[in-house]
């Protein structure tokens, strides 16, 4: 199952990513963390230290190369872009952590494994927009296979700058972190706005509820969409001055909402047809609106309509 964080700069969402995917890792599931954030801290709040793993975002042309494999459909590795959908002879991936790509770009802190996408590079500095970067993630999960059983977690970039991308479709659910404030509200009403249609489902999560008022605030604003919400954390405060202690320590509440969270996960069921219909749409899209031009040629023939992705396709 596949989980992203999203919300407003500050609100606690690269947090909230870090402190779920160690409280996964600690009931011994098979986890991967990504973070997909130009402020990359998540390595950070899950306790690592000493310089982060090779970023996936800045090894582009080894990536596209490792996941085309013998697809007839895709010439050259040149040829592919963020959104390439999988076919016949791609290789996809899983969540082993002897396989080839995790060996070469992952990391281990806190119990949890994770990639970076990377920060800006001296060439990218007033060149590139972060999506460049991003790209490689969305590539990544198109590509994976992950299993009964198996959690991602991503935390993604700020706010609304996610819908640049097809990368917000790619999650079984999306929590938008928001503190109790009309600007937090505001950026889960925007991400709403725009997800509407797309097939995601969206869910808040409180943050810095201080009292029952907070609460009400919350509820008032976007009802059954409150998942739970986390309170002041001793623990928290802790972890973020280097101390880091087991999830089980945190307060017993805000325990209890991470046992919601990963309740809310469990209750998705993937469709792996509606998943690929919306991988290959949003590649349309791309090719449309500038891949077909900035490769030179038609990028439709990079899909193959008889593939879906799977365990079916993996089994094949």
């Amino acid at each position: 199952m596949r989980i992203a964080f999203v919300g407003k700069g500050g609100s606690g969402k690269t947090t909230s990513a870090a402190v779920f995917s160690r409280y996964l890792a600690e009931l011994g599931k098979p986890v991967l963390a990504i973070d997909a954030d130009i402020n990359q801290h998540l390595g950070q709040a899950l306790g690592h230290d000493g310089p982060p793993p090779r970023a996936l975002g800045s090894d582009l042309p080894w990536l596209k190369e490792h996941l085309r494999g013998t697809n007839p459909r895709i010439a050259s590795a040149e040829s592919m872009i963020k959104t390439t959908p999988p076919g016949r002879g791609s290789r996809l991936l899983d969540l082993d952590p002897e396989g080839e790509l995790l060996v070469r770009h992952s990391a281990v802190a806190g119990g949890v494994r994770h990639l970076v996408t990377g920060e800006f590079d001296e060439a990218d500095i007033g060149v590139s927009c972060y999506h460049s970067k991003t790209g490689a993630v969305e590539l990544y999960l198109n590509h994976l296979v992950d299993g009964p059983g198996e959690y991602v977690v991503v935390d993604m970039t700020a706010g609304a700058d996610a819908f640049a991308s097809g990368l917000f479709t790619r999650f079984d659910l999306t929590v938008l972190v928001s503190e109790p404030t009309r600007r937090g509200i505001g950026v889960y009403q925007q991400y709403a706005e725009h997800a509407r249609g797309h097939g995601v489902e969206l869910r808040v999560l409180g943050n810095k509820v201080t009292d029952a008022e907070d609460v009400r605030y919350l509820r008032d604003q976007v009802g059954d969409a409150l998942l739970g919400w986390f309170g002041q954390s001793a623990w928290v405060r802790a972890a973020e001055r280097g101390a880091v202690a087991p999830v089980g320590a945190l307060e017993p509440e805000n325990l209890a909402v991470l046992d919601a969270v990963l309740a809310a996960l469990d209750a998705r069921e993937r469709d792996w047809d509606a998943y690929h219909r919306g991988t290959v749409e949003f590649h349309l899209r791309n090719a449309a609106a500038w891949g077909n031009r900035a490769i030179g040629a038609d990028l439709a023939a990079q899909i193959d309509p008889d593939f879906v992705p799977g365990m079916p396709a993996v089994r094949a």
